[in-house]
């Protein structure tokens, strides 16, 4: 037998699951994620979403016992995205006090006021072009949509959303509402920017479940996915205006990035699993291909690794429903 002199045998911690279970290095636990939301007004039942299997698009009406089901499931927040029956060009309704926008949070944040309530902010599910902003000739009008996100954080706010998180991809927007939020006295409520956000092909079955009337893409306005340096100014340039949170999205295909900016920023980060991702992972298991809890452990697990503090994830209740976390 060859001697090969081993004194160095990393299997030593191997050898049983309670010494695995000591030398782990990367944890996760519900603390670690967000579970995003879609609610539909005017909608009587539970409308199954046919490319995210398990998601469904949440009545309205049924909200209220919908946060009980999250919250008594030891979910610590949630994200909530609207699909409106009251679109126009602008996307007006997103910063009506009555609105969409609006009664979500103040559902949610009636019905279990410890629940962490993540408003997204943007105009795709409530303009009736789909697109993020205020059309003008030349696309989109970033500085209008600027003053309309302003509007909007400060309608979630005062509904008692926690956190505004704007997806708008605006340059400027984390300034803007920051500024709009303290001018109307909501200095505690806090920002969690879609700071390295790109235009990623990840996002189609999302289309399906928010309704969007986009015709085209985004690409104006979101980031080019093959870019790395500009994904950690974008991050950076967020951290400067203000934000509290930085995120990443998508989050499997990006882990260089998530580790690109932890080790540039000390702001919380998160990381959005999207519903692309969600999508492969189901119909892969569906197919025997793979087997489901394993991978989504291992996937969320890959994204704290790589550095989120926060994982915004559609497997978030099965997973706490199941007490696999």
């Amino acid at each position: 037998m060859t001697d090969f002199n081993l004194i160095n045998r990393p299997r030593r911690l191997r050898q049983s699951a309670a010494m695995r279970a000591m030398f782990q290095e990367t944890s996760l636990s519900l603390n670690d994620l967000v579970l995003p939301i879609f609610v539909e007004e005017g909608l009587d039942d539970y409308a199954a979403i046919d490319a995210m299997p398990g998601v469904m698009r949440i009545p309205e009406k049924r909200l209220a016992c919908e946060i009980e089901r999250i919250a008594n499931a030891g979910i610590r927040s949630i994200m909530t995205f609207g699909i409106s029956h009251h679109t126009d060009a602008t996307g007006s309704d997103a910063w009506n006090e009555n609105g969409l926008v609006a009664r979500m949070s103040r559902i949610a944040k009636q019905t279990a006021p410890e629940l962490i309530v993540m408003s997204d902010t943007c105009f795709c599910e409530y303009t009736t072009h789909g697109h993020c902003g205020v059309l003008c000739e030349h696309g989109v009008d970033n500085d209008a949509t600027l003053t309309n996100l302003g509007k909007q954080a400060v309608a979630a706010a005062r509904a008692g959303a926690d956190f505004i998180a704007p997806s708008a991809a605006m340059d400027g927007q984390v300034q803007a509402i920051r500024q709009a939020l303290d001018a109307e006295g909501f200095t505690r409520t806090a920002i969690m920017a879609y700071s390295t956000k790109f235009a990623s092909s990840f996002y189609g079955p999302f289309r399906e479940a928010a309704g969007t009337a986009l015709k085209g893409d985004r690409k104006t306005y979101q980031m080019n996915p093959m870019n790395r340096r500009e994904a950690i100014r974008e991050s950076l340039l967020d951290e400067a205006q203000g934000a509290d949170c930085l995120m990443v999205k998508p989050a499997g295909a990006y882990l260089d990035i998530v580790r690109d900016i932890r080790e540039r920023s000390d702001l919380p980060l998160a990381a959005y699993q999207v519903s692309g991702e969600y999508a492969m992972i189901k119909f892969a298991a569906k197919a025997g291909a793979i087997d489901e809890n394993s991978v989504v452990l291992e996937s969320l697990g890959a994204i704290k690794r790589a550095g989120a503090d926060l994982i915004l994830s559609y497997f978030a209740l099965s997973l706490a429903e199941s007490k696999l976390l």
